[in-house]
């Protein structure tokens, strides 16, 4: 766990006062509002009757409860309403004329029938800012065609990347262009804001998964548009060619990653591998050298990795030599690592329906306030009563809206 002292709140949370409207589903979406909830937003989660939240139905399911779900809307306030009734949209209407933030990742255009589009809602409220996210963005010929992270991560040539030269490149079984379009989207919004400050106005960031995938590559993209279209990166397997040594190795119970690319890192895992002499051999000692050279080293290097009694062994090795190294480790090694648990990367929470519930944190560490998560992610619409009173509904009009159907809550079902 991290020191206590350094969690005490001695200022308010950066985003405090800011009310978010979360109108969007699955995942982009949803991972930047919950950044922008524990940065101290206020998120209302906007569902629809009956199902809510596509996300809802992802596994992992425990007790008719999405994990998927309850990982990327934990902090927020949940709202179920029907916005096909004239009702639904009026109240949609007044949360987002008291909103400061309007978040959305619907195909382009397929707000603006409900009346939820950007021309519509600043409109109404000047200084809204609104994120839309979406496969390929509001414009270009792409822009109409439906997508998943799945799909960006492919088309982007980041897929064609990984894997071993000859086979079908793998997934990549995290969400990058998901989770990534997301954190883009948390700092579009927050420089929105800051910028609101001085012109009073909000805009439209228009978010694609397609655009960040590209915006990511930090070699490929150069090495082709610098040799004049040349240079083709291809799989290249378990180590980068132009970086010897950088790469994947087999050990005796399982495999390791080494950083040695750079030359005083080089001579130190020569010294560890072969002795003085080695990490003396001057023709090594550019990154040219060691390319050249690279498949001798990496069958120096893989048979001391096989040498020793174990990965451990390996890493403590390159550790006492100065060499970057580490473990491939499974998810339950990484969820039980004292590095995980001492920067507070699994957070437990009391979950109504599930009781004692552990997930995945943030990675955000603010010095003079704690961004802990301020509760579980909703139940479907857990707070409709709470948030309609906040936009002037009284008790019967609440009442009435929940008699009709255009507010609905699992404890109605």
């Amino acid at each position: 766990m991290l020191d206590s002292t350094q969690n005490k709140s001695t200022q308010a949370l950066p985003l405090a006062g800011i009310r978010v409207i979360d109108y969007s589903h699955f995942l982009a979406g949803p991972h930047m509002s919950r950044c922008l909830s524990a940065m101290g937003a206020e998120v209302i989660k906007v569902e629809r009757p009956v199902a809510g939240d596509a996300g809802r139905a992802s596994p992992t399911m425990v007790k008719g409860q999405s994990g998927y779900f309850l990982q990327q809307n934990m902090g927020k306030q949940g709202l179920c309403i029907n916005l096909r009734d004239p009702r639904g949209l009026e109240m949609m209407h007044k949360l987002t004329d008291s909103a400061d933030v309007f978040v959305e990742n619907y195909r382009p255009g397929a707000l603006n029938k409900l009346g939820l589009g950007y021309e519509e809602l600043s409109t109404r409220n000047p200084k809204l800012v609104y994120c839309s996210v979406s496969a390929y963005g509001h414009t270009g010929p792409d822009s109409h065609r439906p997508g998943f992270g799945l799909i960006a991560e492919a088309k982007s040539g980041a897929m064609s990347l990984i894997g071993v030269p000859g086979e079908p490149p793998p997934l990549f079984r995290m969400p990058i262009a998901d989770m990534y379009a997301g954190m883009h989207g948390v700092s579009a919004i927050c420089a929105a804001l800051f910028g609101r400050v001085t012109s009073g106005l909000g805009q439209h960031i228009d978010i694609a998964l397609y655009d960040c995938m590209i915006s990511m590559h930090d070699f490929a993209a150069q090495s082709y548009l610098m040799s004049g279209g040349t240079e083709l990166p291809v799989q290249t397997g378990h180590d980068l060619p132009q970086s010897t040594v950088y790469g994947v190795f087999a050990a005796k119970d399982g495999y390791l990653v080494i950083a040695a690319q750079m030359t005083d890192t080089w001579k130190s895992l020569a010294r560890l591998i072969g002795g003085e002499a080695y990490a003396l051999d001057t023709s090594l000692h550019s990154q040219a050298g060691r390319n050249a050279n690279r498949e001798s080293i990496l069958a120096n290097v893989r048979e001391w990795t096989l040498a020793q009694d174990s990965v451990e062994a390996c890493c403590a090795a390159l550790d006492a030599a100065g060499v970057p190294a580490a473990p491939v480790q499974t998810i339950d090694k990484v969820l039980s690592d004292p590095q995980t648990l001492a920067r507070d990367m699994v957070v437990e929470q009391d979950h109504p329906l599930l009781g004692k519930i552990k997930l995945p944190n943030l990675p955000f560490r603010f010095s003079g306030c704690d961004t802990s998560p301020s509760g579980p992610a909703p139940m479907l619409g857990q707070h409709n009563r709470e948030i309609a009173a906040s936009v002037g509904y009284s008790a019967q009009d609440i009442d009435a809206m929940e008699q009709d159907g255009v507010l609905y809550s699992e404890t109605q079902a």
